[in-house]
């Protein structure tokens, strides 16, 4: 298959902002695809090889890709780094430099999808001293043979950076579309939430159907989104939305992990899917020797203690972890426990499929407990007094708070999926109906006075998991100290987009913009409408949306976030609507 074909499927995507749109050009494209290629063209179309959780990437840096671009251009370095300095985006460079170029070519090989996979495989691999020379010739190797287009997708693979606009939902709504019937749609998303893998779900779909897609299985090695929780500002009212009766659990301030326990190995992931195996080594052995299966996933909350009380530690002690280099001192230093709370796999049993109880039932008797590894303490309550008693219990134990899990036939893990089974709950709901919320970075405006030559306010939002759109609540200035409006850049310099990016949807206009990646926790007053901010634009009134009012930076980077993971739009509207309540 040529590669200009991906690539111009590529240009129609970016060329439009319509999810439907987006939709139809996939669903279009994809039925005309044999499986192994559309396996490997939906990983490209997040810029990848591979799915989210595998532990090799790309990743080559901006410097490198310029200075192929030179090369195949003939225009020396110091000239392609000017046009970065304008531009900010490789790809465009790369497109407008090819296109001079192929105007003067004699002759150049049409790229095939297997000669750009086997060259971005050879950059991914390349390792060693001389490894910085192998990449920038693996991808001078593309770049030679490329078209314009063409050339403009390779570099913003190998950076990372699609820009296409077609998020994982997109993907899966075109899958179904493409395959199967919009009544299908859960079933691939299913799919998708307990494997992490979107190329595997559409291969099995392309091959096999719908049917293939429903024999997909939870696996060991194959991430499971994580389950989400609501949240409500009285125990009362959890109790009322629970039917009076459900288990309640010490809420830790420490790392969500999911250990996929094979036998004889252990992976640790973060909910974003980062491999954390190597942070937390001390949990990844004790975890394969306390349990009793050969294989298992389990999830849990990895807390720093205090060696000499065994107290446990703030949330900050226990990022000591995610260190790179030292890592011995660090466990040494940073005494960790795992506090677990929900079994998925027991040897080949799917224990997604059951209801809570059982899955805490199952998860008790498939651990030996040890200092380390532990469960997190829970109790069955039915009364507010109960259920009061058990929150300061958890206060009193250093715990953010507490989560509520419902007890009926109907509570199954749901994968990626957020509800009212989980409900969290802080003391600070009852003073103000708000949480701390995790908002993606769009945008930033210069400083100004001491501010001035940096990044002085951030244009924030939440992500619309209904539209696909990452839609504005609130212009950040506040809660920054100087160490981090000094790295601000370093942070956030990697996902500057020339031009704002089409999953933004904003009425805002920052002095630069940001491809949305970067999490940062936030808390504010309250929630208010708002006619500048995007958030639930024309829900609770027309012509305008909801905002945070009086935000601050907690010091936070949800660096364990992906941004799809962030705050949603319908939970800043619940949050709204439970203020409105209030004040009735």
């Amino acid at each position: 298959m040529l590669y200009s074909e991906i690539a111009d499927v590529f240009d129609r995507l970016e060329g439009t902002s319509s999810r439907l749109e987006m939709t139809s050009i996939l669903s279009g494209f994809f039925r005309t695809l044999d499986p192994v290629s559309l396996r490997h063209i939906v990983y490209l179309s997040q810029g990848k090889l591979h799915p989210d959780f595998f532990a090799v990437e790309l990743g080559m840096a901006d410097k490198l890709v310029l200075r192929s671009i030179a090369f195949v251009s003939g225009m020396s370095e110091s000239k392609i780094d000017e046009l970065w300095k304008k531009e900010g985006d490789p790809g465009t460079i790369a497109e407008t430099l090819v296109k001079n170029k192929k105007q003067t070519a004699l002759s150049y090989e049409p790229l095939t999808l297997e000669t750009v996979l086997k060259n971005l495989t050879l950059i991914e691999n390349a390792e060693g001293r001389d490894s910085q020379d192998k990449k920038t010739k693996y991808l001078f190797n593309l770049l030679k043979d490329s078209g314009p287009v063409e050339a403009r997708y390779i570099c913003r693979i190998v950076t990372g950076r699609m820009r296409i606009g077609a998020a994982s939902m997109t993907i899966l709504d075109a899958l179904a579309d493409a395959f199967g019937t919009k009544e299908d749609r859960p079933e691939i998303e299913r799919a998708f939430n307990i494997t992490c893998d979107l190329g595997l779900v559409a291969e099995t779909l392309a091959t096999g159907g719908v049917d293939a897609v429903r024999k997909i299985k939870v696996a060991v090695g194959n991430p499971i989104k994580v389950m989400l929780a609501e949240r409500l500002p009285s125990i009362p009212l959890i109790l009322d939305r629970m039917g009076g009766r459900c288990a309640m659990e010490f809420k830790y301030d420490g790392i969500r992990v999911q250990a996929h326990i094979d036998k004889d190995s252990v992976k640790l992931y973060s909910r974003r899917l980062e491999d954390l195996t190597s942070n937390f080594p001390d949990i990844a052995s004790e975890l394969r020797k306390r349990c009793r299966a050969e294989r298992a996933i389990i999830e849990g909350e990895c807390v720093a203690v205090d060696p000499e009380t065994g107290g446990m530690l703030p949330f900050q002690t226990v990022t000591h972890r995610r260190k790179k280099h030292g890592m011995d001192k660090a466990v040494e230093d940073y005494p960790v426990r795992i506090f677990m709370f929900d079994i998925l796999l027991a040897d080949d049993e799917d224990m997604t499929l059951y209801p809570f109880e059982q899955r805490r039932s199952r998860l008790g008797k498939t651990f030996d407990l040890s200092e380390k590894v532990q469960l997190t303490s829970m109790e069955v309550v039915g009364t507010r007094q109960e259920g009061e008693e058990f929150f300061s219990k958890a206060l009193s134990m250093k715990c953010e708070g507490i989560m509520a899990k419902s007890l009926s036939p109907e509570s199954v893990y749901r994968a990626g999926s957020r509800g009212f089974l989980w409900i969290k709950y802080k003391k600070d709901y009852e003073e103000a109906l708000t949480d701390s919320f995790d908002l993606v970075a769009v945008g930033a405006f210069h400083g100004r006075g001491k501010r001035a030559g940096k990044y002085g306010a951030l244009l924030m939002a939440v992500f619309d998991d209904e539209t696909g759109k990452y839609c504005t609540v609130c212009k950040l200035g506040t809660g920054f100290d100087d160490a981090f409006l000094a790295g601000m850049p370093d942070m956030l310099d990697g996902y500057l987009s020339e031009a704002r990016p089409r999953m933004v949807d904003t009425q805002m206009t920052p002095d630069v913009w940001f491809l949305p990646t970067v999490v940062l926790e936030v808390v504010a007053a309250e929630i208010s409408l708002s006619p500048t901010h995007t958030a639930a634009w024309g829900v609770v009134k027309e012509d305008a949306g909801l905002g945070l009012r009086f935000p601050r930076f907690t010091g936070r980077v949800r660096d364990d976030k992906g941004p799809e993971e962030c705050t949603t739009a319908n939970e800043i509207l619940s949050i709204y609507e439970l203020q409105t309540a209030d004040k009735l």
